[in-house]
């Protein structure tokens, strides 16, 4: 069923499919209206068409198709559509750390580092629960996409990253007993944040995602602040239900 019609993937992928197109011929319309219009339809549509049929089996008939606009408008926007894939992957990779960033300052003045962290925390894992589509093209699809995708997502994790260790360092000012960590520690605790958050789109339950606040935050904590990880119960099942499903061994009970 289109993502149309149903608008589960997300508004990252509702598309145009079986909906008027643009009109054609003269156009009340200024040009570069037509022209945002246009892109903006063909980058919802790459990432609808890659989520339900996976990055090689998509064709840039598909992409236009899903559209509703000519093949002519797809190439003055784009070069081929590993060109289109990349651009929508750009701007939602954007949108998702606008949306971290945007949360963490809406905080009152003095909030608890801690408190800035899980809101983070929050906030990222929001914004892919609300975009299941994006978070399968994302974390799914795009490592196998080629090699120009993977170094895209590999950049989105040095950014994180740096989100990380900019948190860090601040909070150290609180904090002086907190202990310093080399850079390869932000850069795994983002590595280790994908693969949480990979699983769970694996495994069909994007919208259980926001259940990983709880394992995320104490994950950041026990590397970052040298917290004593304390499992809870909720957290023990989750992890168990998760580990049910991917037919892995589960974890033990707290």
């Amino acid at each position: 069923m289109p993502v149309t019609d149903t608008g589960q993937g997300g508004t990252l992928a509702r598309t145009h499919e079986g909906m008027p197109g643009l009109p054609r011929g003269r156009s009340r319309l200024p040009l570069s209206a037509v022209r945002a219009s246009q892109r903006e339809r063909l980058l919802r549509s790459v990432i609808a068409a890659v989520s339900e049929s996976g990055y090689l089996a998509v064709t840039v008939a598909d992409i236009v198709r899903r559209a509703r606009v000519s093949r002519a408008a797809f190439y003055a926007h784009f070069a081929d559509k590993e060109d289109c894939f990349l651009a929508a992957t750009a701007e939602g990779r954007e949108l998702m750390i606008s949306q971290v960033v945007s949360a963490t300052r809406a905080l009152p003045a003095g909030s608890c580092d801690e408190e800035v962290l899980r809101v983070a925390c929050r906030a990222y894992l929001a914004f892919l629960a609300g975009e299941p589509a994006f978070a399968s093209v994302f974390y799914i699809h795009m490592p196998t996409a080629s090699p120009r995708a993977v170094g895209r997502l590999d950049a989105a994790a040095g950014l994180f990253a740096d989100l990380n260790q900019k948190w860090h360092r601040r909070a150290r000012e609180h904090h002086p007993e907190w202990p310093p960590v080399p850079p390869e520690a932000y850069l795994a605790l983002a590595g280790g944040t994908d693969e949480l958050v990979r699983s769970v789109v694996r495994a069909g339950r994007t919208d259980a995602l926001p259940e990983l606040e709880e394992t995320l935050v104490s994950l950041h904590l026990a590397v970052l602040a040298a917290r004593p990880w304390v499992l809870r119960p909720a957290c023990a099942a989750g992890y168990r239900a998760l580990a049910s499903s991917q037919n892995a061994a589960p974890v033990p009970a707290p």
